[in-house]
């Protein structure tokens, strides 16, 4: 089972660049560390997760119940907040996907998106945060 992150960052790739978000990893779109340049660009952060059911039947019956943190950083906020509104729309809701062998049965939006400060070079940065269910 891959990382909560990689598998959404395979979503948000599937999503296409009709739908506003134009994203390519490794230049736009990053896991884990955010780079310092491009000035505009979408990090993906695994974050803490709820504990995992416990069926008792084996691994593979279980549901994770991990979450994840979306950064959007871009150097006009108008464009990082529809950026990081069109990932929300992309991935809200999301349910009974299966991707890269794991079985999404649902993803959910907790908060975002949301201001979270201006950097040091003065870019806007928003976050977004999901629960997610899988199997």
């Amino acid at each position: 089972m891959n990382a909560p992150s990689q598998d959404i960052k395979d979503i948000l790739l599937a999503y296409g660049d009709s739908s506003g978000l134009d994203l390519d990893y490794g230049t736009t779109l990053f896991i884990a560390k955010e780079p310092t340049k491009p000035n505009n660009c979408v990090t993906i952060f695994d974050t803490g997760s709820f504990p995992p059911q416990l069926t008792l039947k084996g691994q593979g019956e279980d549901y994770y119940y991990p979450n994840i943190q979306i950064r959007v950083r871009n150097e006009k906020f108008t464009n990082g907040w529809n950026m990081a509104w069109n990932i929300m729309v992309a991935l809200h809701g999301l349910n009974h996907q299966t991707v890269n062998g794991t079985l999404y049965t649902l993803i959910r939006c907790t908060s975002g998106p949301a201001l979270l400060d201006w950097d040091e070079n003065e870019r806007v940065r928003f976050i977004l945060n999901f629960n997610l269910q899988r199997r």
